[in-house]
């Protein structure tokens, strides 16, 4: 969305709306077109004062769709399992300040948020908590915070690569901040790029489409605001990210987003400007990008209205348009080859005016196979549309064979993703359920049939069968023994190494194998000299996957603990609590150094000058310290 817009609320209802059918244009007083209005819940039902971007989540254990819901103040998570009535289970507060700007998505069942309130940086979100709230709405923390950058306008995820990549930050010139989000608890940073300037959204795949030179790469497609351009860029080394080509267009105003088709043929383009500084109806611009490093012009789409045109996305041969004032706009693309885009439907949730200005609808989420498109409008609240179309024609269900990982708790639950072959339905729409769906340890080496279910949205369904290979390759897991410094016992010149896996200081847990073997090398009993020893274990489970740990132990002659030593000292008591007392009769104690295990000095008395001295020591720690006498003389010393 535009950096200088306002926002201009609108007084919306306190009520949710029910089902209601498209009849005669209308639904529940909204304009319509080949949309019914599933249900509806306005900005009071989050105690909020402004909405805007927004996201979904389909949990894979059970196929249950989720809305995420981007407020000023936070982000709302909402069950629409039930779409005519949605249940608003909770709100992520914002990390810092509430903001015009918030945006949400979604990667292996984790919400990351980010927007441009100062300091917010990234919000990481267990999605799989929204299975079992009680009492809802309820209050959220964060589980994880990435804090690489502090505001951001926008997040994109390619959820085939595990990376996100925040646009509009305070970082890299405003321009693509990498993060590696593999392990969503510990998101880590891995470069940028800023070539191109401030970006303000993006859309980042891995690339298959008709030009052979960068199969396989992941391409980013940049739309870049102000800069009036879009730009595509090779993000597949992160630590090198290569421009491609840039794409410029006539009459541009600020460039907002773009979108490839399903084949990647062609680039979307939506400009935020160009509708109020031109004059013309809604604009999408459509590059021809068969040649990645040479972009050409293809068609120019208008619509019906003189609204601002913001975000928009592909599925199948539709474009689902968030249209400001005029709302939500669905828009044909099967004969976009030849030039022709047609509006095919519509849902109007700003009844007002059609104008060109920020009011209405900044989102809309395509997405679900269910066929329910969440609208998301700034001052209206949440939206759930469906297409009023009555389809008769049963899915295509394809199915393909899987190899299903057990994790480290010797589970795996598998979606209808993970089996699907690409199974299709005529409406674009369709959602995949499989059973059974969950596997453990018994269950490995088993060649597992598995039933694919597609369900188009009117409740058509076709099936297949798929094999699943269920697998442990997740090792034993060591708890080790830290490094430590050991001395042998006077009058012998080795130290006896000790059993440790015996005496449980090391252990070791796996998925699926218990109890384990554990080797130690080298073996208990081994006499060891002085000198430092790289001590390893080694363990393997019974699929043959193998886990290790290992510590440096170093071993130094024993430093005495009897009461007398070399000239005349003696050290008593030892061990001590309180107070130490050392004794000299024969020569003055000049100085006194005391050490920690580590070597790292804790207490330097000099010239003391004295044959007797007494050493508080009552506010140390328990353990062994080493002290150390006229730069001459070192004794082990034990505190209780």
């Amino acid at each position: 969305m535009l950096k200088s817009l306002f926002a201009v609320l609108l007084v919306t209802p306190l009520l949710s709306i029910a089902q209601t059918p498209c009849v005669g244009g209308m639904a529940d007083g909204y304009p319509c077109s080949g949309y019914d209005l599933q249900s509806h819940l306005p900005l009071t039902t989050f105690n909020t004062t402004g909405a805007n971007d927004s996201w979904g989540w389909t949990d894979p254990l059970d196929g249950k769709e989720y809305v995420l819901m981007g407020l000023e103040d936070g982000t709302a998570f909402i069950a629409i399992d039930d779409p005519v009535n949605p249940v608003y289970l909770g709100k992520l507060p914002t990390h810092t300040g509430s903001t015009v700007w918030r945006d949400i998505k979604v990667y292996n069942n984790y919400a990351f948020v980010v927007s441009e309130a100062g300091g917010h940086g990234m919000q990481v979100f267990d999605l799989t908590r929204l299975r079992n709230v009680v009492n809802p709405p309820v209050t959220f923390t964060e589980d994880a915070h990435y804090n690489g950058f502090g505001s951001a306008h926008n997040i994109v995820i390619n959820e085939d690569t595990g990376y996100a990549y925040g646009v509009g930050t305070n970082t890299f010139g405003g321009g693509a901040h990498f993060v590696n989000i593999q392990n969503p608890l510990n998101p880590v940073a891995a470069g940028g790029y800023g070539t191109d300037g401030y970006i303000h959204d993006a859309q980042v795949v891995i690339y298959n489409g008709p030009d052979p030179d960068y199969a396989g790469h992941e391409i980013m497609l940049s739309s870049n605001g102000s800069e009036q351009v879009v730009a595509l860029v090779d993000v597949t080394d992160k630590n090198n990210p290569q421009g491609i080509s840039t794409i410029n267009y006539p009459n541009s105003g600020y460039t907002h987003q773009g979108w490839f088709t399903e084949d990647q043929t062609y680039a979307l383009i939506g400009d935020e400007f160009d509708e109020s500084d031109w004059g013309f109806n809604t604009r999408t611009v459509v590059f021809d990008v068969t040649d990645l490093d040479n972009p050409l012009p293809h068609s120019e789409f208008f619509g019906t209205t003189p609204a601002i045109d913001h975000n928009g996305y592909v599925v199948g041969s539709k474009y689902y348009l968030a249209n400001y004032s005029a709302g939500f706009r669905e828009i044909d693309l099967s004969d976009i080859a030849n030039g022709n885009m047609a509006e095919v439907g519509y849902f109007d949730t700003f009844t007002s005016n059609n104008n060109a200005n920020y009011s209405g609808v900044w989102n809309v989420y395509p997405f679900f196979g269910s066929g329910n498109i969440m609208i998301n409008d700034r001052s209206g609240g949440f939206f759930l549309v469906k297409s009023s179309l009555v389809d008769t024609e049963d899915p295509i269900a394809a199915c393909q064979n899987y190899t299903a990982t057990l994790d480290q708790n010797g589970q795996v639950v598998i979606s209808g993703e993970d089996v699907d072959g690409g199974s299709s339905d005529n409406s674009g729409f369709f959602s995949l359920s499989v059973t059974p769906n969950t596997f453990d340890c018994s269950d490995i080496g088993s060649v597992i049939t598995v039933t694919l279910t597609v369900t188009d949205p009117s409740g058509n369904t076709d099936t297949c069968t798929a094999e699943v290979t269920v697998e442990d390759v997740s090792g034993p897991v060591f708890s080790c023994y830290a490094d430590e410094t050991i001395e042998y016992d006077a009058g012998q010149s080795y130290y006896t190494l000790p059993d440790y896996v015996l005496n449980g200081d090391v252990t070791a847990v796996d998925n699926c194998t218990s109890p384990l073997d554990i080797s130690q090398d080298p073996a208990p009993g081994t006499e060891l000299t002085l000198g430092t020893y790289t001590i390893t274990f080694e363990s393997v489970d019974d699929e043959g996957n193998t886990g290790s740990c290992s510590f440096e132990l170093t071993v130094i002659e024993e430093l005495g603990i009897a009461d007398i030593l070399a000239q005349g000292l003696s050290i008593f008591p030892n061990p001590a609590s309180n107070t130490l007392t050392i004794s000299s009769k024969k020569v003055n104690i000049e100085s006194i150094q005391l050490l920690d295990i580590s070597g790292k000095q804790l207490l330097e008395m000099t010239q003391v000058n004295q044959k007797e001295v007494s050493v508080n020591v009552s506010n140390m720690a328990q353990g062994i310290y080493f002290m150390r006498l006229n730069n001459q003389i070192t004794k082990k010393i034990i505190i209780n």
